[in-house]
């Protein structure tokens, strides 16, 4: 599986050109002006791509998964995934003024209806939110299409990354070109946990290019180190404003910020490795750089812990499953567990866990476990 380049299509990504992606998410709130805004503010501050996310609340969590915190005050994170649903002609529209902006159009689908929509527009190469990254059944349809495939890494420890691959390996003709996005899932994450060395750790036990997806606050420090360390990929939250409504906009860079990132982020390229962690050391201190370039042993970042088994996916119930009852196909799905429901097996564990009968009752939105059936 070595690939030291990452390639879209004739495009190629490699330490030598850092592809700049302004992950743009949600924040437009499925309104055509504000998106066609923030496509154009991102061209202008640098981003070689401008990505989306295809949301369907029912393919991420259960109703029941809890509440949170608005500045609005509390509402149903299910309602509020709701809210940031759009419809398919919505994405098209995107894509052709994405491209039209001389931009690659990038898209994350949370599930196989998300997953099926956006290959109808025939995209370039498609991205796995973190979250997703244990998601089987999500895995093998994307490798399915053979497109160059982005996995984010956040929340993930190195056997996930590595059961990941294999799923992805599994399809026929083998794994798509894939490329490693290290994450810390964290909102804001610490710089200080980013462990930037890891990038070369992961590059070198999977033999595939490695980047990074920044949810720290500082424009540069992560991206202009995560260069240094040989990144392929640098991702930022965009936003208008980080007074915007949107879900990731407080820790979102507006374009004065990204347009300092992107401009940082090509002074590094011409620079290299050695001159630029050079002058970071002098701008900001030895202590700091070094605690944001870490050790690079792959290991869950402080900021993220408590998120590991909440945030990733697990196999739920979709209703009441009564004692003694068969577990049917459309009884369970493999969701986020996030706020106040109990995590489930592994969703590798679906197909196994359906025709078996459940021993005990199963609350609606709570995790099935080996006990439970």
């Amino acid at each position: 599986m070595k690939n030291e380049k990452f390639r879209v299509n004739s495009i190629e990504y490699s330490p030598r050109k850092v592809m700049v992606i302004a992950e743009l998410g949600t924040s437009h709130g499925a309104d055509r002006i504000k998106a066609a805004e923030l496509i154009e503010a991102a061209s202008e501050a640098g981003a070689d791509c401008v990505k989306f996310q295809i949301v369907y609340a029912r393919e991420i969590l259960h109703p029941n998964t809890g509440e949170v915190l608005l500045p609005g005050g509390k509402i149903r994170l299910y309602d509020r995934f709701r809210e940031l649903e759009s419809d398919p002609s919505f994405f098209a529209d995107m894509k052709e003024r994405v491209e039209k902006k001389g931009l690659l159009f990038l898209c994350t689908p949370f599930g196989l209806q998300s997953a099926g929509e956006l290959m109808r527009l025939k995209p370039k190469f498609v991205k796995i939110a973190s979250p997703e990254l244990n998601f089987s059944a999500l895995l093998r349809e994307v490798a399915s299409y053979r497109l160059p495939t982005l996995l984010s890494t956040g929340v993930s420890r190195l056997g996930d990354i590595e059961e990941a691959i294999s799923t992805m390996e599994e399809s026929p003709g083998g794994a798509p070109p894939l490329c490693l996005l290290h994450c810390v899932t964290s909102y804001p994450a610490p710089e200080t946990d980013y462990n930037l060395r890891v990038l070369k750790s992961l590059s070198s036990v999977f033999g595939i290019p490695t980047g990074v997806s920044d949810h720290s606050l500082d424009p540069c420090l992560v991206p202009v180190l995560a260069a240094a360390m040989g990144a392929s990929v640098v991702e930022k939250h965009f936003c208008l404003s980080r007074d915007d409504p949107g879900l990731d906009d407080p820790i979102a860079l507006p374009p004065a910020a990204f347009g300092q990132m992107t401009r940082a982020l090509r002074q590094a390229e011409k620079a290299g490795a050695e001159e630029t962690l050079d002058a970071m050391y002098r701008e900001h201190g030895r202590e700091l750089i070094e605690g944001i370039l870490g050790d690079g042993v792959k290991r869950l970042a402080q900021s993220e812990k408590a998120n590991y088994e909440r945030t990733n996916r697990s196999i739920h119930a979709l209703r009441d499953i009564a004692e003694g009852e068969i577990i049917e196909k459309n009884m369970i799905a493999s969701l986020r567990t996030e706020k106040i429901l109990r995590p489930g097996l592994h969703p590798k564990w679906e197909e196994k866990i359906i025709g078996r009968k459940a021993k005990k009752f199963i609350p609606a939105g709570e995790g099935l476990r080996f006990e439970d059936i």
